[in-house]
């Protein structure tokens, strides 16, 4: 059974790591469905790299199994509160996050969107 990282994650969420990177947070209850994410590599730098535009190198990725948590952190394309800035707190940015597809019975790779 297929379901979105949305449908399957306790927390996902985007904050300022500082003005000028973003980081992410994606949080787990279930310690079986944390490991099944992590495991399929539904988050990795390639497809953080892909989903924001930003070179791999650029990406910084982290798996917290005691926190039950992956966290990613890119540059900011904007510094926070800079002229051209959208979102000074950079809390509107996880949203291409919640599609990003899980396999929960099988131990396949997940589909990447």
């Amino acid at each position: 059974m297929r379901k979105t990282l949305a449908e399957t994650a306790k927390l996902i969420r985007s904050k300022n790591a500082g003005p000028f990177w973003l980081t992410f947070d994606v949080m787990f209850d279930d310690e079986t469905v944390y490991r099944r994410v992590r495991d399929q590599g539904v988050l990795t730098v390639e497809v953080v790299s892909r989903l924001y535009a930003v070179p791999p190198d650029q990406v910084l990725l982290f798996t917290v199994d005691n926190a039950l948590a992956i966290k990613a952190s890119i540059p900011r394309p904007q510094s926070s509160g800079s002229a051209l800035d959208t979102d000074v707190f950079g809390g509107q940015q996880y949203a291409p996050l919640l599609d990003l597809s899980v396999e929960l019975d099988g131990q396949g790779e997940a589909a990447r969107h």
